[in-house]
């Protein structure tokens, strides 16, 4: 039997705005790849062999750079016409499946052995089986309630702290079976957090998992950064991670980095990239393919995408560049600020306390000095 995967990478990620203002979520660069990459990776460690990804936003860039197989998945891909939330999205992806299998949120990183949680949904005779993790601060998240036997009990959003009676938390990976898709009305707007999972409680067939392994839901510019790190030191397993090698450094052989440039691990520098004298890039921090870091600037737990130039003296602290961004010369950005793919901006900025620039916009030399 084949295993089937469903992924949603139908959302706007609106969060992560301005860097999904050109691509969609799953699309953006983590390291030297897509997002989505990972996901793939994840799944075909465990035993898929075929995934179906239901689409909405921006859906011709994820066909365009992945095709119809990539590492010895099969790929398939169908796009709503309009957002049909959670569950719609499964049932309009999982459309003609007559067997058990997964539906995943396509732009979490995770870790978890879903060969154990599919042996865990037959043991039980479930319907559905979420894969859950635990979190250190639950009030900021639903959470789930289990029985001994691992049934679904209940679910409890945003508690107050006298609420709280458990860490575990959805973490977007499920296993299901077909019948669960006759909860959904096909075409319509369908929460399956919301609509179909309570419907299964009260049947008695939801049942839910914790696993160890890693999982971070990468939705914010924070936790697109924290994955940047957590690939770099190898806490979440990765291709990527293991090409790093023991010093966790690589330096693709087609960049060009100054002997008078340093770099300190973890650290990558993408193909065609240059670091020119007297820079400092490091440690955890990404340099995308062809981008420019111009003397003596400073890359320091950042994400500089593709094309990215980087004027002299500029510096880049615990922020992120969008692709093909251009900085002049003495620039400052810091404070989880975000530059917008495209933007340039003029020489002597200052960006601090989360500042974003939009995509394409243009700021003049010396015009922004917010802290």
């Amino acid at each position: 039997m084949t295993l089937t995967a469903v992924i949603l990478v139908g959302g706007e990620g609106t969060r992560l705005r301005p860097l999904t203002q050109r691509a969609p979520k799953p699309m953006l660069p983590l390291v030297d790849r897509p997002l989505l990459a990972y996901t793939f990776e994840h799944l075909q460690r465990h035993g898929v062999e075929r995934v179906v990804l239901s689409c909405g936003y921006l859906p011709t860039q994820i066909e365009r750079h992945f095709g119809s197989e990539t590492d010895g998945l099969a790929l398939e891909y169908r796009v709503e016409d309009s957002p049909l939330g959670t569950g719609g999205a499964i049932a309009f992806g999982a459309s003609g499946i007559g067997e058990t299998f997964l539906a995943v949120n396509g732009d979490s990183l995770r870790g978890a052995d879903v060969a154990a949680l599919l042996a865990f949904h037959r043991e039980r005779g479930a319907e559905a089986t979420i894969l859950l993790t635990p979190v250190a601060d639950p009030s900021r998240y639903g959470l789930v309630r289990l029985a001994g036997d691992g049934r679904v009990h209940g679910f409890l959003e945003k508690p107050r702290p006298d609420e709280i009676d458990t860490d575990l938390i959805n973490a977007g990976v499920y296993v299901l079976e077909p019948s669960v898709l006759e909860l959904i009305e096909p075409g319509q707007m369908v929460s399956i957090e919301r609509d179909v999972f309570p419907r299964l409680v009260e049947r008695g067939t939801l049942y839910g998992v914790a696993l160890p392994g890693y999982w971070l839901d990468v939705g914010t510019p924070e936790s697109y950064l924290q994955a940047h790190r957590d690939v770099l030191e190898r806490n979440v397993p990765s291709n990527v991670g293991d090409e790093l090698g023991r010093d966790y450094r690589t330096v693709h052989p087609s960049a060009r980095v100054s002997p008078d440039a340093r770099l300190i691990p973890p650290v990558y520098v993408g193909a065609e990239a240059v670091v020119e004298a007297g820079a400092r890039v490091g440690s955890l921090a990404v340099i995308g393919a062809g981008a420019r870091v111009g003397e003596g600037s400073v890359v320091e737990q950042a994400v500089v995408q593709p094309g990215v130039r980087l004027g002299s003296g500029t510096i880049v602290l615990g922020s992120i560049v969008g692709e093909r961004a251009e900085l002049g010369p003495g620039c400052q950005v810091s404070g989880l600020s975000v530059v917008g793919p495209g933007a340039k901006v003029g020489e002597g900025n200052t960006l601090d306390a989360g500042l974003r620039v939009a995509a394409d916009a243009e700021i003049p030399p010396r015009a922004l000095t917010f802290t």
